[in-house]
């Protein structure tokens, strides 16, 4: 199989090459190790690889190749670094609940996808395997936490990829990246059984795709609750692989222009933004601009943030060093690291309550927004991709608050859903200058049937399959 011929096809549809006989999994395998030997050395997406394992042959994804981030999931025997010093060569001793769902949906996981230092960014340019490039664009940010898996996707290495999201972290490298990016409600995904729930339920597990069935396909095969898990989200009436293929009637949706916190989106994804309007209208959908409060003023929601992220920063850290023997110094962790976890020793009982009360607000007041509107857009990100280094400029000298602060000012639309634990999915509608912008969905929590609806009908009335970035694994 040529590289060019495997980059083309997404996992369903390579899936259902190797059912038919047309190409083995191991013709597909040998493709896949092959663009990734030929493009992630322009990119740095991908950290480690291995050799591919046995799959069932009968599963929906049968011989699909795949990559793991390397973090937010476990598997048996391999590393888990979580991009950091003080975990260098720390290995799984099982693979996590998701990671058996990733095996019986057929996956061959081939290796495992960068992230920032403990996922603790919306960029991946982490000290301890350097920066993730953005395929696009060299020069730039591949996003992030999900940069590696992001990268790769675009690229060609593999169709789809496991991506975490806490803040951003699966929508913010779909819009660089020009894929597809839904992050799931919480309570979706099992985070089991090495946790109930993760940054007090903040994070959530998914993927990253080029195709809006790829991401239906296998959010089917990963939902549902574990045994012991705290919470589950309502299970879907439909499979969502069918969602994607009905048509979602006529939408009440509500258009965010501005940003929460201050910062103006630029001038090219304001238009893509307004582009994204006139589509939606063309397709009979009602759009209207409104104000969508959040329930807390901005400096109280990045304040509860920063308590939340940090005070479990901070234990994880220390669980961690005594795993690994190491210290916790500048020796292990990179400064704003550093400087966040001293933060999260900090934060008291009482702080660390608040904090969940304006957890609480915000996803209140959310909920009253769903009741008027089924959907909220928003551009993903107020700016198309920067360049690398931009991120990290002066970050030694800001403390834990500082540097959340600087996260969400940079995507400021994306942390509102994982803090109410609604879905939110980012769609490659747009470009500016040559790179992508994704434009930014959000449900009801438990609404993800109409996102992959939305997503199915907005797939085929403005396709994005022909836009290919400039590093993209070929012959």
């Amino acid at each position: 199989m040529k590289i060019s011929e495997y980059a083309s096809c997404d996992a369903v549809g390579l899936a259902d090459l190797i059912a038919r006989g047309e190409v083995s999994a191991a013709e597909v395998a040998d493709a896949a190790a092959r663009a990734v030997e030929a493009v992630n050395p322009q990119l740095n997406a991908v950290v480690e690889t291995w050799p591919a394992e046995d799959f069932p042959g009968s599963a929906p994804l049968a011989g699909v190749p795949f990559l793991i981030k390397d973090l937010g999931v476990a598997m048996a025997g391999k590393r888990s670094e979580l991009g950091s010093r003080l975990a260098a060569g720390a290995v799984s001793p099982a693979d996590s609940f998701l990671m058996r769902r990733f095996r019986r949906a057929g996956l061959v996981t081939i290796g495992r996808t960068a992230t920032p230092e403990m996922a603790y960014s919306t960029t991946t340019e982490p000290d301890f395997y350097g920066a993730t490039r953005n395929p696009w664009s060299t020069d730039h940010s591949a996003g992030g936490s999900s940069g590696g898996s992001g990268a790769a996707v675009a690229a060609g290495m593999v169709p789809v990829a496991h991506a975490t999201d806490a803040a951003g972290s699966i929508r913010v490298p779909a819009s660089y990246n020009g894929l597809f990016g839904l992050k799931p409600t919480r309570g979706r995904v099992s985070q089991g059984p090495g946790a109930d729930e993760v940054f007090n339920g903040l994070a959530v597990q998914g993927s990253l795709s080029r195709t809006v069935r790829d991401s239906a396909v296998l959010l089917d095969l990963i939902e549902g609750p574990e045994p012991g898990d705290p919470y589950f989200a309502p299970r879907p009436d439909r499979p969502y692989a069918t969602e994607a293929k009905t048509d979602p009637g006529r939408l009440r949706i509500a258009v965010l222009r501005q940003p929460w916190g201050g910062r103006q989106p630029t001038e090219p994804v304001s238009a893509a933004l307004s582009e994204t309007v006139r589509l939606l209208e063309s397709l009979d959908h009602e759009v209207e601009d409104t104000a969508l409060p959040l329930g807390v003023s901005w400096e109280e929601f990045v304040l509860g943030n920063a308590r939340m992220w940090a005070a479990n920063l901070a234990p994880w850290i220390d669980a961690v060093a005594a795993a690994t023997g190491r210290p916790v110094d500048e020796t292990t962790l990179e400064p704003v690291t550093l400087a966040s976890y001293r933060y999260g020793h900090q934060v008291t009982a009482d702080e660390f309550v608040r904090a969940l009360a304006i957890r609480n607000q915000v996803a209140r007041t959310f909920a009253q927004h769903f009741a008027r509107y089924d959907l909220l857009l928003s551009p993903t990100l107020p700016d198309p991709p920067v360049k690398l280094g931009v991120y990290g400029e002066g970050a030694e000298r800001l403390d834990g608050l500082g540097w959340l602060d600087r996260v969400l000012d940079r995507s400021p639309y994306t942390a509102a859903a994982n803090v109410s634990g609604v879905p939110s999915m980012s769609v490659p509608l747009a470009e500016a200058g040559g790179l992508p912008v994704g434009m930014q969905f959000t449900a009801a929590f438990g609404r993800e049937d109409l996102l992959f609806r939305l997503a199915g009908q907005l797939e085929k009335a403005a396709p994005w399959a022909h836009r290919k970035p400039a590093v993209r694994a070929s012959e």
